[in-house]
C-alpha cells in the first residue's frame, strides 16, 4: 500500500471532487484517478461512488477513511516530534554521566553551552550512575554521550579525557587525623574505610592507590555513589577516598590531601564509535571538547 496513495484518498475524501483534489495535490487528475483505483484494487473495495458530477465515499471508504485519518496523523505527529528531536537548534540530548558530575561540572557544562544563542532551545535527558551502567546505555542506544571513568577492553566505545580530578581523603572533623592537611596512604592500614563499590569507575582507581603503597585496606562498606560516602564518614563511621569535588563542601568532613602514592584520575567523555549521533549531540560533543580542560 503507497502511502502517497493514502493522503491522496484523504484529500479526495474533503473534497469530493477530483478537479479540486487534483489542484491541491499538485498534480494531474488522470494521476489521482490511477492512484485511487490502484488503492481499491489493493483493498478490493470501491472507496468511492459517483454522485452527480461530483463523488462521495462509499460505506467501505467512510470506514476505511478513520484508520487514514489517524495512520497519517500520527505519522505526522512523528515526524514533527523526530525533527525536533535531531534538529541542531531544537534536540534532545540524552546524557548519562558519573555521580561526581552531577552536583557542579555537568550543570556547569550545559549552562555555558545553552547560553550560546543557537543553542539555548536544545534540551537535555540526564541519567546519573555508574561508569558501568553509563557504558551499557551508550551501547543500548539510552544515551548519546556518557561523561564517566575509563574501562578497560571496551574497544567498541570512544574514550576521550576532558578534566582531571584530585583524589583527597576525607575524615570526620572529630576524627584524629583531621588536624592534619595531607596524608600518606602507607599510614592507614589501621582505620576503616568506606569504599566505591565494583561498579564504580573509581574502584580501579583507589585499589591502584593502595596496591601502590602496599597495604591492604580495612573495607568496612561499599557503596555506589559519593554522598552517601560524605555521609558516613561525617558521622565518623570511616574514613574515605574520593574526588575533590564541590559536593564535599556540604558535608562536615575534613579533606586532607594525598602526598603518597601520587596518580591522576581522568574524566572522560565517551561515546560509541562510528556511531549516528544527532546534530544536536554532536554540537554538545564538539563543545565539549573546546571548551574543557584540567582546571574544571
Amino acid at each position: 500500500m503507497n502511502l502517497n496513495h493514502l493522503h491522496y484518498f484523504r484529500v479526495l475524501a474533503k473534497t469530493e471532487h477530483y478537479t479540486q483534489a487534483a489542484k491541491e495535490l499538485s498534480i494531474t487528475q488522470p494521476s489521482l484517478s490511477h492512484a485511487i483505483s490502484t488503492l481499491e484494487k489493493d483493498l478490493g473495495t470501491y472507496l468511492f461512488e459517483k454522485q452527480g458530477r461530483n463523488i462521495r465515499l462509499t460505506k467501505y471508504g467512510l470506514f476505511f477513511l478513520g484508520y487514514v485519518e489517524n495512520a497519517l496523523n500520527e505519522l505526522e505527529i512523528g515526524e514533527k516530534k523526530l525533527r525536533g528531536l535531531t534538529s541542531s537548534s531544537t534536540g534532545t540530548i540524552d546524557l548519562g554521566f558519573i555521580y561526581t558530575l552531577g552536583s557542579h561540572i555537568m550543570p556547569n557544562l550545559m549552562k555555558d553551552f545553552l547560553s550560546n544563542e543557537e543553542y539555548k532551545n536544545i534540551s537535555f535527558s540526564l541519567f546519573q550512575g555508574t561508569t558501568k551502567k553509563i557504558i551499557e546505555g551508550l551501547k543500548s542506544e539510552k544515551f548519546d554521550l556518557g561523561f564517566c571513568s575509563f574501562m578497560e577492553n571496551e574497544d567498541d566505545i570512544d574514550f576521550i579525557p576532558i578534566l582531571e580530578e584530585e583524589l583527597v581523603l576525607v575524615v570526620s572533623k572529630n576524627h584524629e587525623l583531621a588536624s592534619q592537611d595531607t596524608v600518606d596512604l602507607k599510614y592507614l592500614e589501621k582505620y576503616p574505610f568506606i569504599f566505591f563499590n565494583k561498579e564504580s569507575g573509581m574502584r580501579p582507581h583507589i585499589d591502584n592507590l593502595f596496591n601502590k603503597v602496599n597495604i591492604t585496606p580495612k573495607v568496612i562498606c561499599e557503596v555506589e555513589e559519593d554522598s552517601a560516602i560524605l555521609g558516613l564518614v561525617s558521622i565518623n563511621y570511616g574514613i574515605a577516598i574520593v574526588p575533590n569535588i564541590y559536593l564535599i563542601k556540604n558535608f562536615d568532613v575534613k579533606v586532607l590531601h594525598i602526598t603518597n602514592p601520587l596518580i591522576k584520575r581522568y574524566i572522560y567523555m565517551a561515546s560509541v564509535k562510528n556511531k549516528y549521533i544527532s546534530p544536536s549531540a554532536s554540537s554538545f560533543r564538539s563543545f565539549i571538547i573546546s571548551n574543557t580542560n584540567n582546571e574544571l
